[in-house]
């Protein structure tokens, strides 16, 4: 299959490797008294990609994790990687939970190119869904290379180290050039260079660069126009959120409530979100707690001017005590809500 060199944007220093000056975003408040504080980095684009609001170290190198999954998956477009219907496309940009949809789209993947499981090299695991990890297990399954949440990404960098004629064997290797291609991509759409090539927890090269240099790249990837590999991305993404999650995830219902945006999450307490006229977020949770990171990209979408009512279902998560709601996980310091108490 053909492809083509696109001209590429110009790309900046990479960001400066330090210890990030995080500052407080979310309470835990139980029964009127802060229980817990979530310190994080939050950083809010306009729409000509300006800084709309910032807070904390938008700037420091931080890994963004499976938030760069969308960025990788245009790389792999440019790199020529086969036609794919969309709910396919959308997998390949997925933190999936391993449902049999999830499953069954990876290996047909795999079988459109004549390749199996076997030749998959992400680390085995269970399903990452709650409920379908819990199936798995009842039915006396362990962990396989298909069910982790990263497969339908590993499957089409296979496709696309076959379709070039490049080396299966060690597709993961950083000096592959599928994964200098992928390299490539991220530089190009966070216009900035890679501070450190890691490797990620199912292991592909993880780069790193800034949060702002993320939030950067989800913003042109959502107002990329149709018919380019960003937009055919951002295209497939909005039409098959569970693809990208799963069924009852934070992240399909949020682009289920708000029509048109581009959101993906990472491990460690990482969030993008972007609209399609180019406003986004980015967020990222210091201790990696995934319960402050949803509210917290809630409070900054609506610094985003989404309308609150439409992002309440989100704003917030109930602290339980004896089994009832005694206070809540909110945004704190400049995004708190203006009504909010302490509850």
């Amino acid at each position: 299959m053909s492809h083509t060199t696109l001209p590429r944007r110009v790309v900046g220093d990479p960001p400066v490797i330090r210890e990030p000056a995080h500052v407080p975003v979310a309470h835990v408040v139980r029964a009127g008294v802060i229980e817990g504080v979530h310190h994080g980095s939050v950083v809010v684009l306009a729409a000509d990609g300006s800084v709309e609001f910032r807070a904390g170290d938008i700037e420091a190198a931080f890994y963004p994790r499976s938030a760069l999954k969308p960025v990788q998956a245009v790389g792999l477009l440019r790199a020529g990687l086969p036609p794919l219907d969309d709910a396919s496309l959308a997998l390949v940009a997925a933190s999936h939970s391993g449902d049999a949809r999830h499953r069954a789209t990876a290996r047909r993947m795999l079988d459109t190119a004549g390749l199996t499981e076997g030749d998959l090299r992400n680390v085995p695991d269970l399903p990452y869904g709650a409920a379908e990890r819990e199936a798995w297990l009842r039915s006396g399954l362990g962990p396989t290379r298909l069910a982790q949440n990263c497969s339908g990404k590993h499957a089409a960098m296979l496709m696309t180290a076959q379709a070039r004629g490049w080396r299966l064997e060690d597709y993961l290797d950083p000096g592959h050039p599928l994964q200098r291609e992928i390299a490539a991509a991220v530089e190009d759409l966070t216009g900035q260079g890679i501070a450190r090539v890691s490797v990620d927890g199912c292991g592909a090269p993880l780069f790193s660069v800034s949060l702002h240099g993320l939030t950067r790249a989800a913003a042109r990837l959502a107002t990329a126009a149709p018919g380019t590999e960003e937009g055919r991305v951002a295209q497939a993404m909005r039409a098959h959120p569970e693809m990208v999650s799963g069924s009852g995830r934070d992240v399909a219902r949020l682009v289920r409530a708000l029509p048109g945006l581009l959101a993906k999450d990472g491990f460690e307490g990482v969030q993008i979100a972007a609209l399609p006229d180019g406003r986004a977020v980015g967020v990222k949770i210091a201790d990696g707690a995934d319960r402050a990171r949803m509210p917290v990209t809630a409070a900054a979408l609506a610094r985003c001017g989404v309308d609150p009512q439409v992002l309440a279902a989100f704003a917030a998560t109930p602290v339980i005590g004896g089994g009832a709601a005694v206070g809540a996980l909110h945004a704190a310091g400049a995004l708190a809500p203006p009504d909010t108490s302490l509850v």
